[in-house]
């Protein structure tokens, strides 16, 4: 149906409750129930290589479903059960996609990004108690198996390693050479090492063992976003089931093609796009295993949608940047709409994609923590480009003043605070203790709201406009500035692609203004002349950037969100060298490291004669933390 904003939702509403809407209970029952009605149509395609004429494959739904069976029924034979969690470590591809699905068939899925360095992977497999961990086997030009040898040596309680073999998708010179360059890996854990395609080929291909009864905890993602060290949401399959509900009831039919160069870690893709797929049929397209961050997938992005006769592209603002600096070299009357999702768009890129793709982008918002979707601005009605839209059907969103926990009026800035059914009530996080304090109005009460840490506004019209994270907010003196303000104004300078604003320590006001940029491709201006922009147009003087710095490229996370715990270590060393040298200390900042309790942390080593109360001296007005490492060479 078409979906054109909040009467629209309300109509639905009104048929019938979500429970009453008849949606199967389980990841099985609604994989069956599309493998059922379209059989031979095609569901996932992949290729290891961006060229658009490389080889590809191509699972029917019967394949996808026979696949998953069969993972599902070698994870159970290894010991899996329902409450048991299957760990994958996997760039995109077939195999990543029948992990996916057959470890929340068997017990619990854990998705982990194959970006985090060893010990964060360690971690996770052991909050999670993985059993099983489904990763690379060693492959030219990624160290996803290194890291996964030595995580596994570090998680005790994973008992076997599944290994996919990328080799397999190679053809010609290639397939001949790779065995011979394969790299070394390192095994120092007991865990016993398989080969997952031909574990799975020895397994039926329908489910041998019951269905789950209805529902449970199916998923667990670690939370990749901006604010420091992961933690572990649980996903129910009515969360994920609702979420695929909505993809089919809003968006899709199993005549529509999805290309999602996105991580299969991250709920964008695996949540919303496979889940949307699940549930009405349409086709995945994944291009390299990389997604966007594939050598050639960037210049050959058009190409690929023509090949694939793509309608539908899934897609993130530093994605939509980089291929705004592209042609459009390809027949693309096929696209029908694009959904940008992760962070927020700026106006101009929203505007610049418009005019060069001829379709428009549908911005929505959504968080790990919720299962993943909330809000979306109408694919057939008004679209405020800026906003996020409104809440999707059976999601309710509220904007909650933090100091009073009261409701904000319509324009009024506070926290987002969601209720839907991904929202787990009283159990987000797999750790007890992450869970105080992030319903409102309380654990007390029969109706929770997830508190979501983003601050944001509803409009008059019920349009959500999302502000920054309240995490994020600069705090000048006692005046809270929000570093959206900053970005969005520099954004609209043409020489630049992103902007990331934070506060820098600052001895009289705490924190200060600063900003870090990213350039256009072929942009050139200094960096004098875009603080000069900044103080023009930044409206409110306070907001002002103090330093503005330009990088080659700003640190993001795997799903293109700009990774701002980076972006502070940077400004710290800075500040702080910069007052240890005013203060003729001979000392440095040789690192700023994340602290669990203390949050950024500046390590300060001897340059030369300089002792510990002389840093103290120097560093005293400052309120971030720091530790005296002497002569100490590393941290």
């Amino acid at each position: 149906m078409s979906f054109a904003g909040n009467a629209d939702r309300m109509a639905i509403e009104a048929e019938a409750s979500w429970e009453a809407q008849g949606q199967p209970a389980t990841t099985h029952a609604l994989l069956e129930r599309t493998a059922k009605a379209f059989p031979d149509r095609p569901a996932l395609s992949f290729q290891l290589f961006s060229d658009p004429k490389a080889p590809a494959e191509t699972l029917s739904w019967r394949d996808l479903h026979a696949k998953s069976a069969q993972t599902a029924n070698l994870l159970r034979e290894l010991g899996v059960g329902e409450t048991d969690v299957v760990a994958y470590m996997l760039p995109n591809c077939s195999e990543v996609i029948l992990s996916y699905l057959g470890g929340q068939i068997a017990g619990i899925v854990n998705p982990i990004n194959p970006l985090l360095d060893a010990g964060q992977i360690a971690a996770i497999l052991r909050e999670t108690n993985a059993k099983v961990l489904i990763t690379l086997k060693a492959f030219p030009k990624t160290d996803v198996a290194q890291k996964a040898a030595e995580a596994v040596a570090l998680a005790p309680n994973v008992k076997t390693v599944l290994e996919v073999d990328l080799h397999r998708y190679l053809t010609g010179l290639k397939k001949f050479i790779v065995p011979l360059v394969r790299p070394k890996v390192e095994v120092r854990h007991k865990a016993r090492v398989l080969d997952f395609n031909r574990e799975i080929a020895k397994r039926p291909t329908t489910l041998a063992f019951a269905d789950s009864p209805g529902d449970r905890v199916a998923a667990y993602f670690h939370t990749g976003g901006t604010t420091g060290m992961p933690k572990v949401a649980q996903h129910r399959y009515s969360g994920i089931v609702y979420n695929g509900w909505l993809g089919q009831k809003l968006l899709f039919t199993e005549r529509d093609v999805i290309i999602c160069p996105l991580p299969m870690f991250h709920v964008f893709a695996a949540i919303v796009i496979m889940g949307a797929s699940l549930a009405s049929g349409a086709q995945v397209v994944m291009p390299t295993p990389a997604g966007y961050r594939g050598d050639g997938v960037f210049d050959n992005f058009w190409k690929l949608v023509e090949r694939w006769k793509v309608t539908f592209v899934i897609t993130v603002p530093t994605a939509i940047s980089a291929l705004m600096q592209r042609p459009v070299d390809a027949d693309i009357s096929s696209l029908n709409m694009a959904f940008s999702g992760s962070a927020p768009l700026p106006v101009e890129l929203y505007k610049r994609f418009e005019q060069a793709a001829g379709v428009t982008i549908c911005e929505g918002y959504g968080l790990t923590e919720a299962t993943c979707l909330v809000a979306i601005n109408p694919p057939q009605g008004q679209k405020k480009v800026g906003s996020v839209g409104v809440p999707f059907p059976y999601t309710e969103i509220r904007i909650i003043d933090p100091g009073t926990g009261q409701d904000c009026a319509p324009d009024t800035v506070g926290e987002i605070c969601v209720s839907n059914p991904g929202v787990s009530r009283g159990d987000t996080y797999t750790e007890a203790d992450k869970n105080r304090g992030l319903y409102w109005p309380g654990p007390a009460h029969e109706h929770q709201f997830l508190r979501t840490g983003d601050l944001g506004r509803i409009d008059p019209d019920g349009y959500l406009w999302i502000t920054g994270r309240a995490k994020d907010l600069i705090i000048r003196g006692g005046h809270n500035i929000d570093p959206a303000e900053i970005e969005e104004a520099l954004a609209a300078h043409p020489a630049i692609a992103f902007a990331g604003a934070i506060g820098q320590p600052d001895a009289h006001a705490g924190e200060i203004p600063c900003v870090y940029v990213e350039l256009c491709e072929g942009a050139e201006v200094t960096e004098a002349e875009l603080l000069d922009y900044a103080r023009e147009h930044v409206p409110e003087k306070a907001a002002r950037p103090r330093h503005l710095e330009i990088l080659p490229e700003l640190p993001k996370t795997a799903v293109g969100k700009i990774f701002k715990p980076a972006l502070r270590k940077l400004a710290i060393k800075r500040i702080y060298d910069e007052a240890l040298a005013a203060a003729g200390v001979e000392a440095e900042v040789a690192e700023v490291v994340e602290d669990n309790r203390r949050g950024l942390v500046a390590k300060i080593r001897r340059t030369g004669t300089a002792e510990e109360a002389q840093v103290a001296k120097a560093l005293g007005a400052f309120t971030r933390p720091w530790d005296w490492i002497g002569d100490a060479e590393t941290v």
